[in-house]
């Protein structure tokens, strides 16, 4: 994952997207309130579609779940 970055000197070490002060934690809790991708990207313009993308993908892996992972291999294998 090169687009998500740890870094303790930006807020505390928490996981954020590459080049901004946006927290992984702060994108899921968006998308759980219901917003959509387009309207976090209005929100917050310097992220885009790969990022938020990559924050699914970063949240799959920590919890140990590849159904998001397998589901976008099966799609592109058809």
């Amino acid at each position: 994952m090169t687009r998500i970055l740890s870094d303790p000197e930006i807020l505390g070490g928490k996981p954020v997207v590459k080049g901004t002060r946006l927290s992984v934690e702060h994108i899921l809790g968006l998308l759980s309130h219901g917003m959509t991708h387009e309207q976090i990207l209005e929100a917050h313009p310097s992220l885009t579609v790969d990022d938020i993308k990559e924050v699914l993908r970063y949240a799959a892996e920590a919890l140990h779940n590849d159904v998001v992972i397998d589901i976008a291999s099966k799609k592109g294998a058809e």
